[in-house]
């Protein structure tokens, strides 16, 4: 991923707040979970899509040598594209 592109995907990952929300994502309504690991070195989502079959499950890591994105047995770009189009529902 390119530094413009991974400044914009951490920019809206760390908007998402802590904890379970709900919110929507390409016309989907979807249950998700986001926390802090390791002192804020670590983070994970989980999204489970509301009455559907999506589900969407990433870590990251914040190293010394720069941020490592990984997807859980899913392509990185559907995680990216899943957290820039993620909307927090009221």
């Amino acid at each position: 991923m390119n530094r413009g592109r991974l400044d914009v995907f951490l920019a809206a990952f760390d908007a998402l707040p802590l904890g379970a929300f709900n919110g929507t994502a390409a016309g989907r309504r979807y249950s998700v979970i986001r926390q802090d690991l390791a002192c804020g070195k670590a983070q994970k989502l989980e999204a489970w899509e509301r009455g559907g079959g999506d589900y969407i499950s990433l870590n990251l890591y914040r190293l010394a040598s720069g941020v490592l994105l990984k997807p859980c047995e899913m392509p990185e770009e559907k995680v990216i594209r899943f957290v820039l189009s993620l909307q927090l529902m009221e």
